[in-house]
């Protein structure tokens, strides 16, 4: 028998892929599924960008791109970060990635070793935890309360820093739980980070543009005094529907102080996935510079959708849930049913024909809580409420 190296036994997974699979498999067996597992918008990627991805091969755009992506990429991102939060990044400091999760791949493993500590949101996407624990280093769960919105608190976060912390890793709009931190907070966590200058942080904003009820994404990128050990993580799937094309973006550090990180994931790039493929690069220029209706329409739907889900989840017997301000997630509290989460997840899937995620799949404090994506049409979400009101009433 081969044996492999032990942080491969440390790896852990993202269990929504793993409920998708369970779901088509019952699909594919005439079962009918309605899946509010996985976190994919439901819409299709926008004509417009698709065209461009087909123009750029049909041009000839067959071959290598550099490792951090093409600078037309790069320049695009600059001018959609200086739209969105107001301040101008070099493209220097962008760097095109096939998706999000090398971001975090990145981050984690340049901080992340025996010895070391590395803050993470739980719940917080599963990922986190999951590489934190392949490097070696101690996971340190930073709590997203229910009575606080699910967003951070400053003060209980900063409490966790000692000496041995590498990385905080924040995310708002957040996944699972559709917080929302306020500036306010975020001032407050900026403000207790002087004092801690060997952290460095990643802020993953990937559902930056998805808010609600007035609700307004702020970007750590809008604090200077930061700037020179923050990476932000982004991309195109949730925004443009763009989950298959495999397209992220991340900011690095630059200047005399973190132009070093920059390089270190630029020769990540080279060692491991060497570049994007150019089509999904110039489709995701499109995506940037094109018309943004396709994005309204969807967010429109997703706002429709949310408060649909609200209504009936609060509805359910032994169920509560607070409104969610981000992203296109609710993650109701199941506690009053008496039912452990990932054992209602699989039996409202096996039973009851309905993919849910549960909470503990997102972190040692998501017990008591399933995740629900509203990522699916209001017929299917309505569906699929009836179906769990009918389980949870036997």
């Amino acid at each position: 028998m081969l044996h492999t190296i032990a942080a491969f036994d440390r790896l852990g997974e993202e269990n929504a892929f793993a409920v998708l699979a369970r779901a088509t498999a019952l699909a594919h067996q005439g079962r009918d599924i309605i899946n509010l597992g996985i976190g994919q918008p439901d819409f299709k990627t926008p004509q417009h960008i698709v065209e461009a991805a087909i123009k750029a091969l049909r041009d000839g755009h067959h071959g290598y791109t550099p490792a951090n992506g093409l600078l037309a990429t790069r320049e695009a991102v600059v001018r959609r970060t200086l739209t969105t939060t107001g301040v101008e990044v070099s493209p220097e400091a962008v760097m095109i990635l096939p998706g999000g999760k090398p971001t975090m791949f990145a981050a984690i493993l340049m901080f992340g070793e025996a010895g070391a500590e590395i803050l993470y949101p739980d719940p917080g996407f599963p990922i986190y935890r999951s590489m934190i624990e392949f490097t070696g280093a101690a996971p340190v769960p930073v709590p997203m309360r229910e009575e606080n919105g699910f967003a951070f608190s400053a003060q209980e976060t900063l409490a966790l820093i000692t000496p041995k912390t590498k990385l905080l890793i924040l995310n708002s709009p957040a996944n699972p739980t559709g917080g929302v931190t306020p500036r306010a907070e975020i001032e407050k966590l900026v403000k207790g980070l002087e004092a801690h200058p060997h952290v460095a942080i990643l802020s993953d904003e990937i559902y930056d543009v998805m808010t609600y009820d007035g609700e307004t994404h702020c970007s750590l990128l809008n604090f200077p005094e930061i700037r020179d050990r923050l990476i932000i993580l982004n991309g195109w799937s949730k925004t443009w529907a763009m989950t298959g094309w495999r397209m992220g973006w991340s900011i690095w550090p630059n200047g005399d102080k973190g132009a070093h990180l920059y390089d270190k994931v630029r020769k990540l790039a080279v060692n491991c996935w060497s570049c994007v493929n150019a089509p999904s690069q110039y489709a995701g220029i499109a995506a940037i510079d094109g018309p943004q209706d396709d994005v309204d329409t969807m967010m429109r739907a997703f706002d429709r959708r949310r408060k649909v889900v609200i209504e009936g989840l609060n509805a359910l017997p032994g169920v509560s849930c607070i409104t969610p301000k981000g992203a296109f997630y609710a993650f109701p509290n199941i506690s009053r049913t008496g039912r452990k989460a990932k054992k209602l997840a699989s039996a409202l899937l096996e039973d009851a024909g309905v993919a849910l995620i549960g909470g503990p799949d997102f972190g040692i404090l998501g017990e008591g809580y399933v995740r629900l994506s509203y990522a699916n049409s209001e017929e299917n979400i309505l569906r699929a409420l009836e179906r769990i009101e009918a389980f949870l009433g036997k």
